[in-house]
């Protein structure tokens, strides 16, 4: 069974509250002596060795770490022991206190299952209910939403994530994301809030927007948001957002890694960052048919952020030879 043949699932939501207050008190910034220095990564899918060994080079490269963001796609189904095997690796290896995870597609694969050792897609759901499938989440998450806001070294860290699994709703959706307006709102909120106090603000989600970095021209990604439009819209005022998606596993070493993305009606004409966090599991690229085709081998990748007062900087990492790929310096367009 291929990856594609895999990514057909289902998934819920729960009520969702605010997830953070907006009187929430901003940290001073960095100075260019003392960067904010922490680490994205995504698509464990039960690669928990190679999850162990980024952790493992994560610890060597940026041993006082202020935070680990993880873009979704932590487990490959949902299934609550996934979610401990994940923790139990975590626990086993060196880590920052502080970890954001955002939620993804395989979160909610459960539903294919008859149980654990057997795949019955023709019977979904197979008795998984939505409302399950967020439960676990948010159990191993410890909240109760799937958005959600933290700090890395004072440096804001949102987190989004779909509220439905689409499947549940409409019968010939899947994987596609549904942001209720209570989410909207909130990030709304945060954005204006961190604008006003002239922040960077890390934007976490695991699905990517259409057009933006590698593989989000491919049809395959093009419809992964029932809502792109009212996203884009959101995120293209302000230019010092960062956006990290992940879920296509594209190579990190491909030239649109790392993009500017101009949403015109906003009237913000230099557009916010968007960034390709590369995947723990495996990795793909374009097949030059329209498709894509797995990169084979040993494949481990994610990134390092670099935050001071007037700069960004995004390096991209191999975590199986433990070397650097390239990095990108994006100066804030209000500096701190």
């Amino acid at each position: 069974m291929d990856r594609r043949s895999f990514l057909v699932g289902a998934g819920g939501s729960l009520a969702a509250t605010a997830a953070l207050s907006t009187s929430a008190q901003a940290a001073p910034p960095p100075t260019s002596a003392d960067k904010v220095r922490f680490n994205v990564i995504s698509d464990i899918q039960g690669d928990l060795a190679d999850f162990g060994r980024a952790l493992d080079d994560l610890a060597t490269i940026n041993p006082n770490s202020a935070g680990l963001g993880i873009a979704g796609d932590i487990t490959p189904r949902g299934y609550d022991f996934e979610y401990a095997a994940v923790q139990s690796t975590l626990d086993q290896h060196p880590h920052p206190q502080n970890v954001a995870w955002a939620i993804g597609n395989h979160e909610f694969y459960v539903p294919k299952w008859r149980d654990p050792n057997t795949l019955a897609q023709e019977t979904w759901p197979n008795g998984t209910t939505e409302d399950s499938l967020f439960r676990s989440f948010y159990r191993f998450a410890a909240r109760n939403t799937v958005y959600s806001e933290t700090s890395f070294g004072g440096i804001p860290v949102l987190c989004l994530g779909t509220e439905r699994y689409s499947h549940y709703h409409d019968q010939s959706l899947w994987d596609e994301v549904w942001i209720s307006d209570q989410q909207f709102n909130w990030l709304a909120d945060r954005l204006e809030f961190w604008a006003r106090w002239r922040k960077p603000v890390m934007v976490l989600t695991h699905h990517p927007l259409p057009n933006t970095v590698s593989g989000t021209h491919n049809k395959l990604y093009r419809n992964d948001y029932l809502q792109a439009d009212q996203l884009l819209q959101l995120l293209g005022r302000y230019p010092d957002v960062f956006l990290f998606s992940g879920h296509t596993h594209w190579n990190l070493d491909l030239s649109d890694w790392v993009v500017r993305r101009v949403v015109r009606e906003t009237g913000n004409l230099e557009g916010f960052n968007v960034i390709n966090t590369g995947a723990i599991q495996v990795g793909w690229e374009d097949d030059g048919k329209g498709g894509e085709v797995s990169l084979g081998g040993a494949f481990n990748q994610g990134l390092q952020i670099e935050v001071d007062a007037r700069t960004v900087v995004i390096k991209a990492r191999d975590f199986t030879t433990g070397t650097w790929l390239k990095q990108a310096t994006v100066p804030l367009h209000n500096p701190m």
